[in-house]
This record gives structure tokens, C-alpha cells and sequence, in this order.
């Protein structure tokens, strides 16, 4: 492991918990090696939801820029805000006394990005998932090293780019594995029946929220007990579900200490972004991935297959499931303790637990 003793790196991870968690798990990883490190994270409830417990980093907010079509009446005031978002980021990277710009992902980190160029810093993008999103392959142009979670991603850079596979970074406090009694103990838990975990990421996934809530009944009578993380914005639809069968299992809007969930679990029901996904490989835990049917490029799709084609998960689509099938076909899944192993160990097979060092390593040489 490299030491970086007094470099100072700004890293973009704003918007999505799929951007900020990856982001959060290398400033950790940079500050360990004796570096300082900035995080500019978005105005929006999820980031501040998930920048809770980390005190000992340092979060600047800017304004969540979503970058409208070309031809489009919001442009212009895109651009405003957008020409206000570069000359905060010129102020920053200038009081921080930044030695280099990591983006992770959306367009929060255009600005960063674009402003660490004009400033000669060396400039880094991560991509998670296996297809770049839009603002990725804008803010590929002002990079100088391009880092992947997957190496299917790669070539959607093209050759011009220095791209290296590094994974995803993976959050210490999720890499710190929970005994499953501690964690069945945490959530009140039944420890002698089977606990489906349901994720729908860090802004929760109304229909897969909608068809868990009923088909509560039936997982009663098959033993099968819930930890359900709805999201803040579902909490409240899914409740009743959950009052009027309390032996359902456990409902909670947001999960802070989401290695927990995973440690209770035998199962997990989730989309398929990229650092779900890390995070499950890590746990080894077998799962069923609904991805979001409206992701650009379908990239949850292929990152779903990743994990689909060699066994580690089962892919099912969205629209194919309703209130007559799900139940029955997640019952008949869990209650197959050949099945979960088989998906178990291929799951541990498809992890990189190391990303966040990767990422850190790559940086600290082009700083070298």
C-alpha cells in the first residue's frame, strides 16, 4: 500500500447512494494512508442520509445538475447554474489546495471534473456499473485515467483512454462482516426461520416494495420472515402491510448499518446497481435481481447478468412478476438449501474486496 501523506483529493460522488458509497469507501481508504480528502455530495434527502456517521470526513454540498437534452427549454438554466457550479469548484480545489479530481459518476462530477483539468490536476472518473452512464461519457473528456468496476466496461471508453479495472469500492463499514446471530439480535429477528432481505437500493423500488408487502401471508405460513428496507418515500404505503401482520418481519425506511441486513439475511431482493451488487458478492449472499426497467441503456440488465450467467443470482423482470407468482416463486427458491449454497459460493467468486485500495493505488501513481 502506497502512502499519499498530505495529498489532498476532492472526489464527486453526489446524487445516488451508488455514487456517494463508493466515494465515501475511498476517501476512507485515502485518509487511512495519511491523505486529506473532500467529498461534494448533492443537496438531495439520500445523500444526507447516507453522509450520516461519518463525521470524520469532510462534505461540501453542491447544487444535483441533471444535464437536460440539447434541445431543450431547461438549457439555459442548466447552464447557469452549471457556469455557478465551476466557479465554486474553482474556489474549492483552490482553499482545499487539491492534488487531484476523482469523479464517481453522475453529473455532480462535471464540474469538478472539468474545473481539475483546466487547473492541470491529474483527473480520474469510476464507473460502477457495466455500461458508462451519459454523464460519464461527458466527463470521460475531461479525465485523464478512467477506472471500471467491471471489464466489460472498458471498451465503451474506447482505446484513447488509459482504463484500468479496479472494482467497486466497497464501504469499511460494510467490509466489517456482522456475526448472523448479532444481527438477527439487532432487528429482533426469529433465528429459526429463513430472513429475506429487500433492497431497493438507496432511494427504495416501488413495485418491488408493493409485491413483498403482499405476499406477506403467504411467507408467514412458510415460515419466512422479512427485513424491508422500502426506501423514505414508500415507508409509509408499505406500513399497514406490516402492522396488520407484525410476525412479517421487520420494516425500516433506511438501513445506516446496512452490513447488518446483510449478515440476518439468507436471501436478498434488490435492483442490480453496481455497488448492490458489490456489496452482496462480498457476503456471499444468494439474491434475486429485479433491475429497474427504466435504467439508462438497461446497464442494471447487464449488470444483473454478470451475476445471473454463472450462478451467483437469479434475474427476474420486472414486468413478468405479479401479486399471483412472486410469492410463490421466492418460496420455492429459499427453501432450496442446495440451490443458495451453489449461488452462495459463486457469489464470493465474483468479488473484489480490495477496490478501494485499487482505486487509491492508481491515483497515488500518477501523483508519484
Amino acid at each position: 500500500m502506497s502512502k499519499n501523506s498530505g495529498q489532498h483529493l476532492i472526489i464527486a460522488c453526489g446524487g445516488t447512494g451508488g455514487h456517494l458509497f463508493p466515494g465515501i469507501a475511498v476517501a476512507e481508504a485515502w485518509t487511512k494512508r495519511g491523505g486529506e480528502a473532500l467529498l461534494l455530495i448533492s443537496e438531495k434527502q439520500i445523500d444526507a442520509l447516507a453522509s450520516e456517521g461519518y463525521d470524520h470526513l469532510r462534505f461540501e454540498r453542491m447544487p444535483a445538475i441533471a444535464m437536460p437534452r440539447l434541445i431543450s427549454l431547461k438549457m439555459p438554466g442548466f447552464m447557469v447554474q452549471f457556469t455557478k457550479a465551476l466557479f465554486g469548484c474553482r474556489k474549492l480545489i483552490k482553499t482545499f489546495k487539491a492534488d487531484a479530481v476523482l469523479g464517481m459518476g453522475g453529473f455532480t462530477s462535471a464540474a469538478p471534473l472539468m474545473t481539475g483539468k483546466w487547473k492541470g490536476l491529474p483527473t480520474f472518473i469510476h464507473e460502477s456499473n457495466s455500461i458508462p452512464g451519459r454523464a460519464n461519457h461527458l466527463n470521460a473528456r475531461f479525465a485523464s485515467s478512467v477506472l471500471v468496476g467491471f471489464d466489460v466496461c472498458a471498451p465503451f471508453f474506447g482505446e484513447s483512454k488509459n482504463v484500468e479495472v479496479v472494482g467497486t469500492p466497497l464501504r469499511p463499514s460494510v467490509a466489517n462482516k456482522p456475526t448472523r446471530e448479532e444481527a438477527i439480535a439487532k432487528y429482533g429477528l426469529n433465528p429459526d426461520r429463513k430472513t429475506v432481505m429487500v433492497m431497493g437500493g438507496s432511494q427504495g423500488a416501488h413495485r418491488i416494495n408493493e409485491l413483498v408487502a403482499s405476499s406477506l401471508p403467504h411467507f408467514i405460513e412458510n415460515g419466512i420472515q422479512v427485513l424491508h428496507i422500502s426506501g423514505p418515500s414508500d415507508y409509509e404505503s408499505v406500513k399497514p402491510a406490516y402492522d396488520a401482520h407484525p410476525e412479517g418481519g421487520v420494516l425500516i425506511d433506511f438501513c445506516s448499518d446496512v452490513q447488518f441486513a446483510y449478515a440476518a439475511s439468507d436471501l436478498a431482493i434488490c435492483r442490480s446497481g453496481a455497488s448492490s451488487l458489490t456489496e452482496l458478492a462480498y457476503y456471499e449472499l444468494p439474491s434475486v435481481l429485479i433491475p429497474y426497467p427504466f435504467s439508462a441503456d438497461d446497464h442494471q440488465v447487464t449488470n444483473a447478468e454478470i451475476f445471473s450467467k454463472p450462478g451467483a443470482a437469479e434475474l427476474w423482470v420486472q414486468e413478468d412478476l405479479n401479486e399471483e407468482n412472486f410469492a410463490g416463486k421466492l418460496t420455492a427458491l429459499i427453501k432450496d438449501d442446495e440451490r443458495l449454497a451453489a449461488m452462495g459460493a459463486t457469489m464470493k467468486s465474483l468479488a473484489i474486496p480490495d477496490a478501494s485500495e485499487r482505486v487509491c493505488d492508481v491515483i497515488t501513481a500518477k501523483l508519484s
